[in-house]
């Protein structure tokens, strides 16, 4: 039997050809795993709750299944974790806040049932921004970066990031409003997919903003973020073969020409850019109309939503926010129906825009953040927080999918490339995503 701690950053199609050729056991994982997050977490503080009960059970479920022949596909045995923003049934939902006791859900979030269907062990409730809404709970306290855990994992699902880069898990789920999934995953140089709008049900996961919230993966390749989307819908997505050669990539001159930059994120993308056009990629800039409203526009959509969402909360406890969500949450009150509304037509034409450019380009490339993992997480609206989600935010708006890849290092932290693709192709992009993936070759892991 091989040693399970061997496993810490293997792959899922590794891990699932253990699992069958009876070198590795779904059990011999979750407690090596388990053993990990006990040595690390302290560090680290990523995990709600553990799930040591549930993690051990459904292990030696999927160890039977698989001994008995039954094969439920490459997640069967996989440990996930799971924001703990998101219902799993009979396990308390805490939504990182104190303005809420936690829930105790009588049934599993849509995305979890499919999970549960796939054979995946559930490892972890991640710790998250309160209600993921940009602020750290100082009752619970932010999420460290494995890289270093004097710097914050990111928000608003920096937990589940921290797992994957840190070894624990090899997969987890996040969710993503403005850039929750993409921003974790390039602080923490690791793949983060935010899919295409509606994608992956939202049903059993706490809202943000109804018309902006997604639910996707959190992986260490391509690969497996394939695979975790492919269980999150039910659908397995199948890469197809795709060179580099000939990918014809639009560069997004607003945000890579952007002064919010810095210059160590900007050498480490041009250097990216650059070693993708030599293995025979092609690109150019790009921009669009209204790229400078788009940061604001957003927040003029989210505030209101959101206030909306938490009008009743606030008014039964408003003393369990943090203060600097409940400010938020309270800001969206005065947010005018026409502004709403204006930044809803606005959205509209954006989307017609950057969908119109993909008869020209197969992908739309620009830095995931503007800046390596900062000591704590900006808060949004600010100066900080528009530039952190210069690039993101623009993909909730317009709904198509966007993923963030590690594409090297500026001060030894990672940094992170992400590529935008066509609405509804989220397949396509994951294809064009490996392709790149294989060029850039990134494997710096967190001296943990």
């Amino acid at each position: 039997m091989a040693d399970a701690s061997a496993f810490a950053y293997a792959g899922v199609a590794a891990i699932g050809a253990a699992f069958r050729d009876g070198s590795l056991s779904p059990r011999a994982l979750v407690e090596a795993a388990l053993a990990r997050l006990d040595r690390l977490e302290p560090r680290l503080n990523a995990v709600i709750d553990p799930l040591r009960d549930l993690a051990f059970a459904m292990a030696a479920r999927a160890q039977d299944e698989l001994k008995a022949g039954r094969d439920r596909g490459p997640l069967h045995g996989i440990p996930v974790a799971i924001k703990d923003i998101i219902d799993i049934e009979g396990v308390p939902t805490g939504y990182a806040t104190r303005a809420l006791d936690p829930a105790l859900p009588e049934q599993d979030a849509a995305l979890v049932a499919r999970l549960r269907a796939a054979g995946a062990v559930f490892l972890g409730k991640t710790n998250l921004l309160e209600f993921a809404y940009g602020i750290a709970h100082p009752a619970l306290g932010q999420t460290n970066n494995p890289f270093d855990t004097g710097r914050t994992s990111g928000g608003s699902s920096g937990g589940s990031a921290a797992l994957v880069s840190a070894g624990i898990v090899p997969l987890a789920v996040g969710t993503d409003t403005g850039g929750s999934i993409r921003i974790p995953a390039a602080y923490c140089g690791i793949v983060g997919l935010k899919p295409s709008y509606g994608a992956v049900s939202t049903q059993g996961v706490f809202p943000l903003s109804w018309s902006l919230d997604h639910a996707g993966p959190l992986a260490r390749s391509v690969a497996d973020a394939a695979f975790l989307l492919g269980g999150l819908t039910g659908s397995p997505v199948a890469l197809a073969p795709r060179r580099i050669e000939g990918l014809r990539i639009g560069l997004l001159e607003p945000h890579l020409a952007s002064p919010l930059v810095r210059p160590g994120v900007s050498a480490a993308v041009e250097a990216a850019v650059a070693r993708l056009v030599e293995a025979g990629a092609t690109a150019r800039p790009v921009s669009f109309e209204g790229h400078e409203r788009v940061s604001a526009e957003l927040i003029a959509i989210l505030h209101p939503e959101a206030s909306l969402i938490h009008e009743p909360i606030l008014a039964r406890r408003p003393e369990g926010y943090a203060p600097g969500t409940r400010a938020q949450v309270e800001a969206g009150f005065g947010v005018p129906a026409t502004d709403y509304v204006r930044a809803q037509r606005f959205r509209a034409g954006l989307t017609e825009t950057i969908e119109a450019l993909f008869a020209e380009f197969d992908v739309l490339l620009s830095p995931s953040v503007a800046f390596v993992s900062p000591i704590e997480d900006p808060a949004i609206g600010g100066e900080d927080g528009d530039a952190e989600g210069l690039s993101s935010g623009l993909a909730n708006m317009t709904g198509q999918p966007a993923i963030s890849l590690p594409c090297g290092l500026s001060e030894g932290l990672p940094v992170g490339l992400q590529l935008m693709g066509r609405r509804g192709d989220d397949a396509g992009l994951l294809s064009a995503a490996a392709a790149v993936e294989a060029v850039l070759g990134f494997t710096a892991r967190p001296a943990l």
